[in-house]
């Protein structure tokens, strides 16, 4: 009879912790849907009061749009409604003013993050963000994030290098303004406002550099086309007043010496000396009428730079989130890590876990699926995941990136 008694206990402890699993279970996902409801409720007002008259209404709810992509994934919901997104961004741009400006261009890459590089959107874009950029009616800022938006949307979803191409030299039209003068004066000019847009000009630049494949690079800095400026220009950059348009000019010298050594280890060889002089007094650079603040920052990015330069080494990070990790063990790697930063903000860390197409680009691959009580692995997919699926050419993919640039790469004409 104690026997019996036992197995009966057993038994009902077992069933109590079965239960109890499948009520925690059921608890998680009504606690998700529910969180999903409320970011769609928040989502659909702020979608309202972006039509509304007052200009104050609509920068609020653009704020707010952009607020709740960052943080969250939620593609199918984007695409159902993305063509009103997308008229809110063009709307935004070209009608507004100021801060609805800053909002409708930060928002444009968002969209495409979502969406995961849906082709044709970036292109829809292009043109009406190019115009406002050379708009010299509109604020430094807004021109700033049209930049950042460009570079962002044209690395997401370009595919040509001519293309490509193209927009750096653009880009460059707009920095130039930083250019030391024929006297090799700084231009006294130049306030600080305009300082960040030609650093945002000068970083975007450097984002479509990752995308260029070696050889053409090597080819387009070193022939006589005169397709990019000579590396005396950035080297000017680097006597900037302005702290951001330093540290932009840095990390690109170090993101065109890493990509032309991909292809020939003595790329620019000869200019290395006077370089390496210049970034040393920036790398120990101890001015008291700098901000003390200003000068650490400098100091760390500099002296990462000095090194890649003399040893070839570059700073590695380690960034790790749920049970992922994602080293940046290259120049490369971190401009496009801190580029999607700058748009995706706080929410990077839960974007590199939940989003399939920023997983896709740093080669992370498909997100751990969520497991129910017997095992089982949830299989639903959005629509998005399955456009992801079959999406095997997209460019993010093939690209080659850092390290693994192809050294024997046609060269571009």
């Amino acid at each position: 009879g104690r026997t019996n008694d036992s197995n009966s206990e057993d038994e009902s402890f077992d069933n109590v912790s079965v239960y109890s699993h499948v009520s925690e279970a059921a608890s998680s996902e009504a606690a998700e849907e529910l969180a999903n409801e409320r970011f769609e409720e928040k989502f659909e007002k702020a979608l309202e009061q972006a039509t509304e008259k007052s200009a104050q209404t609509r920068v609020q709810a653009l704020q707010s749009i952009c607020e709740l992509l960052m943080h969250r994934y939620m593609p199918d919901f984007v695409e159902d409604r993305k063509m009103t997104l997308m008229d809110f961004v063009e709307k935004s741009v070209r009608r507004g003013k100021g801060q609805e400006q800053v909002w409708g261009a930060r928002l444009a890459p968002l969209l495409v993050l979502q969406l995961g590089g849906e082709e044709g959107m970036s292109k829809a874009m292009n043109s009406f963000l190019l115009n406002t950029v050379q708009d010299k009616s509109v604020g430094f800022d807004a021109r700033a994030k049209c930049c950042t938006a460009l570079g962002l949307l044209n690395f997401l979803d370009c595919e040509d290098v001519g293309e490509l191409v193209q927009l750096m030299q653009f880009f460059e039209t707009i920095f130039a303004g930083s250019y030391l003068r024929g006297d090799d004066k700084t231009p006294i000019s130049v306030t600080a406002e305009a300082g960040t847009l030609h650093a945002e000009a000068l970083s975007s630049w450097g984002l479509l550099l990752t995308l260029i494949p070696s050889g053409d690079f090597v080819s387009l800095m070193t022939t006589g086309q005169h397709k990019f400026p000579s590396i005396k220009r950035f080297l000017g950059l680097l006597e900037s007043p302005h702290l951001d348009v330093r540290i932009a000019a840095g990390e690109t010298i170090a993101l065109i010496l890493e990509s032309g050594r991909a292809h020939d280890e003595n790329f620019l060889e000869e200019e290395i000396g006077e370089l390496c002089d210049a970034v040393k007094q920036l790398a120990t650079d101890s001015a008291k009428y700098r901000a003390k603040r200003d000068r650490k920052t400098q100091r760390a990015t500099f002296r990462d730079v000095l090194r890649y330069l003399e040893e070839d080494i570059s700073p590695e990070i380690n960034i790790r989130f749920g049970n992922d990790a994602l080293t940046l063990d290259a120049w490369s790697i971190h401009h496009q890590y801190s580029a999607l930063c700058s748009v995706m903000g706080p929410g990077m860390t839960s974007q590199l876990q939940e989003n399939e197409f920023i997983r896709d680009i740093f080669q992370l691959g498909p997100r751990p699926t969520n497991t129910g009580i017997n095992g089982n692995a949830k299989t639903k997919q959005s629509k998005l995941e399955r456009h992801l699926v079959n999406a095997a050419a997209f460019k993010a993919r093939s690209i080659t990136r850092g390290k693994n640039r192809d050294k024997r790469s046609a060269v571009f004409t």
